[in-house]
C-alpha cells in the first residue's frame, strides 16, 4: 500500500480525516454514556441534542431562514424523486410538474415523478451529451405548474448552474446532491432543497430536505407515511427509528466545516482545487473536458484521453500511487475526480502533477 490514499469517488465519498478519528474514538462510548451512538434510542435525550445541534448547525452555517424546515429522511436522495410530486404536485388541479433535463439523475427525477404527477421536460441538453446547463427562458416556465425542479450539480458530466433560473410565482426545487454546502447559496430563491448525504454531508442512504414550510400540508392522501414531509416535519424526523449513526456524522461533519471558516471558506478552497486541475487540462491538448467551460462543475472534473487504453493506463497508474476510484462513470467513460469538500488541496496536486507526468511519457 502507498503511504496516503486520497479518495476521488464520487460517492460514497471521502469524510474529512479529524471526523472519522472523531467516529473511532467515540465508536464505543458516546459521550461517557458506556455505549455506542449506534446502541441508543433514536428517543434518547442524548441522540435528540445531537439532531437537534446538527439542524441549528446547519442553519448557522447557510444562513437558512427560519421559515425552512430541516428534514432528515429515509433512501437518499432518489426516494425524493416520488416523495417530491407526491407532497407538492397536489398543490395545483393540473398536478402538472416541470423538469429540467441536465444529466442521467435529472432524468431519473422526471421519469420517477411521471407515475404521480403530470411531468412536463422544458428544457434538455441531451441532444449535447449533457455537457451543459440547457438554456430556460422565463417564457417556458408555466405559472400553473406545481413547481420547477432541476439538478443544481451533475456528478457524471461535471456541469453545475452558476446561475439558478427565475421561476416567478412557482417554487423552485433543487437536487444538491453532490454540491450542498460547497458554496454559499440564497436558499429563499427555492422552495425546497433536497440533497443525498453520501458527498459532502455523511454515509449513504439517507437525505436532507430544506422545504419552506408554506409548501407543507399539501400532501396526496396516498403518500406514505415515511414520505410525507408534513409529518415528518411534525415528528422531528422521528417518526420511525432513523439512522442515528447518520445524523451523528453529519453532525460531526458540519463541525469540521464550521471549524475550516464556513462556506464562504471552503467554497474559496474548492475553486482553487478545481482550477488546479482545469488548468491542466485547458492547457493540453492530451486531455480533453467533458464540460462546456461556461457549465463547469467545481465538485466533479470530468475528463478523457484519447482512448479507452490509454484511459485505463491513467486509471492503473493513478491508483498505484494512491489517487483512487477516478474511473469515469459507465454512462460516460473517461476519469472523473470528484474533489468534495473533504478533498485536500494536497491531494489535488498530486492528480495535477502525476496528470502533467502522464502526458508527458504517454502524450
Amino acid at each position: 500500500m502507498v503511504d496516503k490514499v486520497y479518495n476521488f469517488g464520487a460517492g460514497p465519498a471521502m469524510l474529512p480525516e479529524p471526523v472519522m478519528q472523531q467516529i473511532q474514538k467515540e465508536w464505543l462510548d458516546f459521550e461517557g454514556m458506556g455505549v455506542s451512538i449506534i446502541e441508543i434510542s433514536h428517543r434518547a435525550k442524548e441522540f435528540v441534542a445531537v439532531l437537534d445541534e446538527a439542524q441549528s448547525l446547519f442553519r448557522e452555517l447557510t444562513g437558512v431562514p427560519d421559515n425552512y424546515r430541516i428534514l432528515f429522511v429515509h433512501g437518499g436522495a432518489r426516494m425524493q424523486f416520488s416523495a417530491l410530486p407526491l407532497n407538492f404536485a397536489g398543490c395545483v388541479a393540473s398536478k402538472q410538474c416541470l423538469y429540467v433535463e441536465s444529466g442521467n439523475f435529472a432524468g431519473l427525477a422526471a421519469k420517477e415523478a411521471q407515475a404521480f404527477c403530470n411531468v412536463e421536460t422544458i428544457a434538455s441538453s441531451a441532444e449535447s451529451d449533457f455537457d451543459r446547463i440547457p438554456e430556460l427562458g422565463s417564457e417556458e416556465i408555466n405559472q400553473e405548474a406545481a413547481y420547477l425542479h432541476i439538478t443544481s450539480n451533475n456528478t457524471l458530466y461535471g456541469t453545475r448552474w452558476n446561475q439558478f433560473p427565475e421561476t416567478g410565482s412557482i417554487p423552485l426545487i433543487a437536487d444538491m446532491t453532490s454540491e450542498l454546502l460547497s458554496r454559499q447559496i440564497d436558499y429563499r430563491q427555492f422552495g425546497v432543497v433536497y440533497a443525498g448525504l453520501q458527498k459532502n454531508l455523511g454515509p449513504s442512504g439517507m437525505a436532507m430536505v430544506i422545504v419552506r414550510e408554506d409548501l407543507l400540508g399539501h400532501a396526496d392522501k396516498q403518500t406514505p407515511t415515511l414520505l410525507n414531509y408534513t409529518q415528518c416535519d411534525k415528528d422531528n424526523s422521528l417518526t420511525n427509528t432513523t439512522n442515528t449513526f447518520a445524523v451523528y456524522v453529519i453532525k460531526l461533519v458540519l463541525e469540521w466545516l464550521k471549524e475550516q471558516g464556513g462556506i464562504a471558506a471552503i467554497e474559496k478552497r474548492n475553486e482553487e482545487k478545481a482550477a488546479r486541475l482545469y488548468q491542466v487540462i485547458d492547457g493540453s491538448d492530451f486531455y480533453r473536458g467533458v464540460a462546456r467551460p461556461a457549465d463547469r462543475s467545481i465538485m466533479n472534473i470530468s475528463f478523457k484521453l484519447a482512448t479507452e487504453d490509454l484511459d485505463a493506463k491513467f486509471l492503473r497508474e493513478a491508483d498505484d500511487i494512491g489517487l483512487y476510484a477516478l474511473k469515469g462513470h459507465r454512462n460516460v467513460g473517461g476519469i472523473r475526480a470528484s474533489i468534495y469538500n473533504p478533498m485536500p488541496l494536497a491531494g489535488v496536486e498530486k492528480l495535477a502533477d502525476f496528470m502533467e507526468e502522464f502526458e508527458r511519457l504517454n502524450g
